[in-house]
């Protein structure tokens, strides 16, 4: 039972990291129809501002759930500002202008930190569950990826701004028709994927060693996910995180880590193969 209980919360994780590392790129993709290159380098952000709001007296949750997606969110508000806005509807140039300024800002990080590893201490402490230890930082993961899926729902299902982001995102000349600005909502909807990117790497930050190209570990699996979601949002990311995340742990337990990363991947080339438009392009059709 020990080691049943162990597995259960190791896939829960899993499941619940696809779901962070994943969220702001299911909002400036999935939504906005923005191949963001660049969004690794924004979680790597994250984890740097928490790194550094600590090592400046903060309270590291104060750092990783408001002070790194506020700051990531405005870097991301200046990029949208500068570039993105130039660029919608122009899928080949946004890949290289993100692809861009994923260089820049790797660029920057390594001039600023340095090249070598840093990070911070997990905040809460393991504990010993028969002849298992369970990190306990786990479980906080957990609760944060099942708080966000709630607040997205809300949000975009429950109030009049996400009403108006959704009927932007696939009528903006009848938003703008209605009194919307396309442009201001834009910007808030790309802020607001920025400032989701930044609250992943922050929390992610005390379990990996940072350096300013460990935005390259997560953006293969935020894409793979979000792409084999489909169209619906928040229902494509439970159900894809779900499905990889079980995946990786299974042969992860069976077999070696390496494995379980390569059977995600294996797996998503055949999920993608038998449902080119994904899990909810078959299924849970009109659904968020």
């Amino acid at each position: 039972m020990d080691l049943v209980f162990v597995i259960i919360v190791e896939m829960l994780y899993a499941v619940a990291s696809l779901v962070l590392i994943s969220a702001g790129l299911a909002i400036v993709f999935g939504m906005m129809k923005i191949i963001n290159l660049a969004h690794g380098e924004f979680m790597m952000l994250g984890g740097y501002v928490t790194i550094t709001a600590v090592s400046l007296g903060a309270n590291v949750f104060v750092a990783m759930l408001i002070i790194a997606p506020l700051v990531v969110g405005l870097i991301g508000l200046v990029v949208e500002r500068l570039v993105i806005r130039h660029l919608y509807g122009r899928l080949v140039d946004t890949m290289l202008a993100t692809w861009g300024l994923s260089l820049f800002f790797i660029g920057l990080a390594t001039t600023i930190f340095g090249n070598t590893t840093t990070g911070i201490s997990t905040p809460i402490s393991g504990f010993t569950v028969g002849d298992y230890q369970v990190n306990g930082y786990n479980f906080f993961i957990i609760l944060i990826a099942i708080v966000l899926l709630g607040l997205m729902y809300a949000v975009l299902k429950g109030t009049r701004l996400g009403l108006i982001a959704r009927g932007a995102m696939q009528l903006p000349e009848m938003a703008a028709a209605l009194g919307y600005s396309p442009e201001r909502i834009y910007m808030a909807t790309f802020f607001c994927g920025s400032a989701l990117s930044g609250l992943a790497g922050a929390i992610l930050a005390p379990l990996v060693g940072l350096v300013p190209t460990s935005g390259g570990a997560y953006i293969a699996k935020a894409f793979i996910t979000v792409i084999a979601g489909g169209p619906s949002l928040i229902t494509g990311l439970m159900a894809s995180s779900g499905l990889f995340g079980l995946i990786n742990q299974i042969f992860t337990f069976a077999v070696s880590p390496v494995m379980g990363e390569v059977a995600l991947l294996v797996a998503a080339v055949v999920l993608l193969r038998l449902l080119p438009q994904g899990v909810t392009g078959r299924f849970f059709r009109g659904r968020m």
